[in-house]
This record gives C-alpha cells, sequence and structure tokens, in this order.
C-alpha cells in the first residue's frame, strides 16, 4: 500500500474556526475552504496552490514564503495579515480585503491586484501583469529541467510553469539567494539526492543552504 501523504491530508472545511493555530509547511494543494477563521494563525512555507479559500478570514495571519497559484481567494479577508518572501500567481482576488495587511519582498504575477480593497504595496513588491521573460543561461535551464527528473521536484511543481516550461519567477528568486553556477551544481545534486515530499520553493532555497553549510557547494 502506498504510505505516500495524501495531498492537502483533505484539508476541506465550511464555516469552521481554527484560531491561533500552527499550519507551518502545509500542503494545501486543491483544499476547499469556505467561510472558516483563521485569525492569528501560522501559514509560513504553505502551498495554497490550486485551492479554494472564499470568504474566509485571515485576521492577523502570517505567510512567509508561502505560495498562492492559482488560489481562489474571493471575497477572502486579510485584515493585518503579514506578507513576507511570498507569490500570487494567477491568484483571484476579487473582493479579498487586505486592510492593514504588509508585504515584504512580495511577487504579484498574472493576478488582477484591481480587485482587491484596501491593497496598499511597499516599494519592495513585484508586479507582473503576465509571466515575465528572464534571460537565463543554457547551462541553468539544462539544470532546472533536470532537478524536474527528481520525482519529489516533479510533484512539487516549484520550477515548472503549467505548460511545463522553467518558471521565470522561480529561476528570478533562486538567483537573488544564490550565484549561477552554485545554482547550477545545486540543482544536480538535489535531482540526484533529494528524496522529500514539500511544496514550496522555499523548501528547494533551504535545501541548497544547507548543502553550503556543509560544504557540499
Amino acid at each position: 500500500m502506498d504510505k505516500k501523504k495524501t495531498v492537502n491530508d483533505k484539508f476541506n472545511y465550511n464555516n469552521i474556526k481554527k484560531l491561533n493555530k500552527n499550519f507551518m509547511y502545509k500542503d494545501l494543494r486543491r483544499s476547499n475552504c469556505y467561510n472558516c477563521d483563521f485569525s492569528g494563525s501560522n501559514f509560513n512555507f504553505a502551498s495554497f496552490r490550486g485551492a479554494q479559500f472564499k470568504s474566509c478570514n485571515f485576521y492577523e495571519v502570517t505567510f512567509d514564503s508561502a505560495e498562492f497559484v492559482a488560489t481562489n481567494l474571493k471575497k477572502s479577508k486579510f485584515k493585518k495579515a503579514k506578507f513576507e518572501n511570498t507569490i500570487f500567481d494567477s491568484a483571484n482576488l476579487e473582493g479579498v480585503d487586505f486592510n492593514g495587511a504588509t508585504f515584504k519582498n512580495v511577487i504579484f504575477v498574472s493576478t488582477d491586484i484591481t480587485k482587491a480593497i484596501n491593497l496598499n504595496l511597499s516599494d519592495d513588491v513585484k508586479i507582473f501583469e503576465e509571466m515575465p521573460k528572464l534571460e537565463v543561461s543554457k547551462s541553468l535551464q539544462k539544470a532546472a529541467k533536470s532537478a524536474m527528473n527528481n520525482s519529489f521536484v516533479k510533484s512539487a511543481r516549484v520550477l515548472d510553469t503549467k505548460t511545463g516550461a522553467v518558471s521565470p519567477i522561480s529561476m528570478m528568486i533562486l538567483l537573488e539567494n544564490f550565484e549561477e553556477e552554485t545554482l547550477i551544481k545545486g540543482l544536480g545534486i538535489i535531482e540526484e539526492n533529494l528524496d522529500k515530499d514539500f511544496c514550496t520553493l522555499s523548501y528547494i532555497i533551504k535545501t541548497l543552504q544547507k548543502y553550503k553549510e556543509e560544504g557540499i557547494l
């Protein structure tokens, strides 16, 4: 019997309260929640890829290195929430209230931010109306595609776009953290050695940093 973790562990709720909970590293891909209250909770390093979180309350919730990819957040409230190193890619922000929310090093791509309410962004937020074109070397392209041969990387979908191409956003973020030569070598090591389920790009960054500390990189 396959003991591999079921995606999102059936994180599907309606009209419930889960206050001040720790959801760090939670795989919420394709979760479905409606009118739920998550006030005061911790969603750092969580993936909301393909999830539905409509009319939910995220008051004073933290989202460090979280990923909202193709996420439907319609009419949810993020009052006084804290976003850092977070990605919004093709997210639905219709009627979403960000009153008092703070943003640090956040990326919005292919996301209509005009549909959001009370959205006040800091200067270090990057906004792309569509997936940007990023010129990277053939060597880095090859290393990223090779890393996706690893079954865990392939399942996480953090290095590729929905068409299967290497993600410019992911490469942009990785190149902000590592020199290209280091990144190419590190992705090669990941292809051969990564053996754990994960769901956000932050895990790749953390793994490469660990390799550097251990002298592998």
